[in-house]
């Protein structure tokens, strides 16, 4: 059986950056490419880290696309106080990292996006682990995709928790409500991993040990962006005793839809205040025969970890 292609749609902070390297690792998926977005970082700070960590991991020859830099209902994009707090004012703790000697392709991402839907078919996995608007601006760009690709597995979203940005929302829908809001009203095959179950997968110092005791330029690395992760979620959410894997978790249930427990659920996205941002089921769907957008509830979390760990550790011990 062929691989599954993958396309990452990242914001590349911390929990970006860990998703980048267990697509990589990842034995049942082909990672053939990389879009850009903005939200924890600025798109052109969040590419560059995208070819910086493909470098360090020995992955050259992924392709990384510039995508949109701010939301679809506004013309400039600030980062948040809160998302330097926890990446770092560089997305990637304030570590640098030795600079990729590669750019970005010149095709721009949404047109990747496009192209990849025609060309694998059902055989592509989308995972948006940002915002949702080179999504929503690739099916505006050519509504086909909808019916071409195989499965979108978004990071995002808060359904049965209170949200990371305010009590309703999360950041990632947060960033761009719109834009996610269209993406829920298509019948895209769609899962939504949110807060509900990402905080429940969490990563501590034991497991930076492990790595930093590799003594490679690849784990040690890794082991510095988990550990001020780490120290970071001690003031943001010092109840959790770790950081949590929300991304890695998205690109694990891709590619593992069993990780997870599901309900299947019509979402909309509200667009004002002050509930802006709030994902939540559909009045105006619940009756609906269709649906195809299946919420995450629960994690095997075990079973997540032990997969991450055994296949994030000899990546970067061998580099």
């Amino acid at each position: 059986m062929s691989k599954k292609k993958m396309i990452l749609d990242l914001d590349t902070g911390i929990d970006d950056a860990l998703a980048l390297a267990y697509a990589l690792a990842d034995p049942d998926c082909d990672l053939i490419g990389i879009i850009g977005s903005y939200g924890n970082v600025y798109v052109n700070q969040g590419v560059q880290n995208s070819l910086d960590l493909l470098s360090l991991l020995g992955a050259e020859d992924v392709p990384v696309y510039l995508g949109a830099d701010h939301s679809s209902q506004t013309d400039s994009f600030t980062v948040l106080p809160v998302s330097a707090q926890i990446h770092g004012n560089n997305g990637v703790a304030n570590i640098q990292l030795p600079k990729a000697q590669r750019k970005p392709e010149q095709k721009n991402g949404v047109d990747f996006l496009i192209e990849s839907a025609h060309k694998y078919k059902d055989q592509l996995l989308f995972v948006p682990t940002g915002p949702l608007t080179n999504l929503a601006a690739a099916i505006k760009k050519d509504p086909e995709i909808i019916d071409l690709i195989g499965h979108v597995t978004l990071m995002g979203g808060a359904l049965t928790v209170p949200g990371n940005v305010s009590p309703a929302a999360e950041a990632n829908i947060h960033q761009d409500p719109a834009a996610a809001n269209d993406v829920f009203h298509t019948r895209l095959p769609l899962t939504m991993v949110g807060l509900d179950v990402t905080t429940r997968t969490l990563l501590t110092k034991k497991e930076t040990k492990c790595w930093r005791a590799l003594k490679t330029s690849a784990g040690l690395v890794y082991a510095d962006l988990v550990d001020y992760y780490i120290e970071a979620y001690k003031t943001t959410n010092p109840h959790l005793h770790g950081c949590a894997l929300h991304d890695p978790l998205a690109v694990g249930v891709a590619v593992d839809p069993s990780l997870v427990s599901k309900i299947k659920l019509n979402l909309k996205v509200d667009t004002e205040t002050p509930f802006e941002g709030r994902t939540i089921g559909d009045e105006a769907g619940l009756n609906d025969l269709s649906v195809t957008t299946d919420v995450a509830v629960n994690v095997d979390k075990n079973k997540f970890l032990d997969k991450f760990m055994n296949r994030l550790t000899p990546l970067l011990a061998a580099h």
